[in-house]
């Protein structure tokens, strides 16, 4: 059984990753469990394995006495001598144990913790190996789907794209490439789980990234990310250099970059808006293909409410199909907006007030005008009348 036994390890290492060490501790503590359910005893058990022939030893040991109380954790010294004569009291000697004297019972513990500690291993590894992939985009193989799941091969493992994370305009049949973004390594009760997803708003992120190479590289940054999978998708992006412009370099070269990520959605459309600091400016972005008039926000008890005013033909264009434009500028954004045409909306024309008031005021400045002038020509008529009569005296 050596042979096949150190045979049967490296084929675990290489289909498993599970290491050697692990599958001979495995082993070791199985020997132990076997034999305390034998033997209602493993307090004094030793497991050897022998990594040159592939054999284990499992060896209990006894303490030499001068009257046994317990057969087995003791021996008499009568018996120790007659073993060696140069055993004393106090001495421990070893007993090897044949597993093959195991009854039913004990070889089926062993199994079972045999088995218990290899699917521990192997939950370990996956978890260990691909949590370095969590939120990264990998490829994969359809092998099989049911009600619940699709199963994507990634390496050795299985892993599964629930419902929700299916495109709802994909077919996924076995043996299909497909690339899937890992959302979640853990484990539940029967093992290692890795979930996939190909709806995930991260997805679009990750494409963009292996496209265009100044976001990769931090020049141009994804700020935020509203997607309805497989229909439509809204993505705000930021130059951190002013003289590269974000929405032309996700765009690309005659739209090469961004198309290659709408392939790779099978065909779904994707908005690239500006990022504004000034919420009203990145809300009217948001909104594109439609045309904003104004912007106009709630009070302090509703910061993040918006009243958007839009021409009342674009009216339905704002909307979108099934309000699917607002709603994706909303989760944008992260602002609830409502749109209301142009003709609905009162505008208060402050120009017409400033006129008014610069009108009153020039009315004023003329009455004033008018009355210093009535002023001063009665000053002047009484200046004549005295004069007059001061001459008339003087004759």
């Amino acid at each position: 059984m050596s042979k096949e036994m150190l045979e049967a390890f490296a084929t675990l290492e290489e289909t498993k990753g599970i290491k050697q060490e692990v599958i001979v501790e495995a082993i070791e503590a199985a020997l132990v469990a076997a034999y305390k359910k034998n033997y209602n005893q493993a307090t004094n058990v030793v497991v050897k394995f022998d990594e040159r022939k592939g054999d284990f030893r499992l060896m209990t040991e006894k303490v030499v006495v001068e009257e046994v109380h317990d057969d087995r954790l003791e021996i008499s010294l009568k018996d120790a001598l007659a073993i060696n004569r140069a055993y004393e009291l106090g001495d421990t000697i070893r007993f090897e144990v044949a597993p093959k004297n195991f009854g039913r019972i004990a070889a089926q513990t062993a199994k079972q913790v045999i088995m218990q500690h290899l699917r521990e291993a192997e939950r370990n590894q996956i978890i260990s190996e691909y949590s370095k992939y969590e939120d990264e985009l990998i490829t994969g193989t359809v092998e099989r789907r049911d009600n619940r799941f699709v199963y994507v091969k990634i390496g050795n493992v299985e892993a599964v794209m629930p419902r929700n994370d299916q495109m709802p305009n994909e077919i996924y049949n076995p043996q299909d490439q497909i690339r899937v973004l890992v959302t979640h390594v853990g484990s539940d009760s029967k093992g290692a789980q890795i979930t996939v997803s190909r709806t995930a708003p991260d997805m679009v992120k990750r494409l963009f990234e292996q496209e265009v190479p100044e976001i990769f590289d931090g020049t141009v940054e994804i700020i935020s990310i509203a997607r309805e999978a497989g229909d439509r998708t809204k993505i705000a992006v930021k130059s951190n250099d002013p003289n590269i412009d974000p929405v032309g370099t996700c765009v690309g070269q005659r739209g090469t970059r961004v198309q290659n990520v709408v392939n790779e959605l099978d065909g779904e459309n994707i908005d690239i808006v500006n990022y504004e600091q000034d919420p009203s400016d990145f809300i009217a972005n948001a909104l594109n293909p439609a045309e904003v008039i104004a912007v106009q926000f709630g009070d302090e008890a509703d910061e993040k409410s918006a009243l958007v005013i839009v021409p009342d033909y674009q009216l339905s264009l704002a909307i979108g199909k099934k309000g699917q434009n607002v709603r994706l500028a909303a989760r944008l954004t992260g602002y609830k907006i409502d749109i209301r045409p142009e003709s609905e909306v009162e505008f208060v024309d402050e120009t017409n007030d400033n006129t008014e008031e610069s009108t009153d005021s020039v009315s004023n400045e003329k009455q004033s005008g008018t009355d210093n002038e009535d002023q001063l020509s009665d000053i002047q008529e009484t200046k004549q009348n005295l004069e007059i009569n001061e001459h008339i005296d003087n004759e």
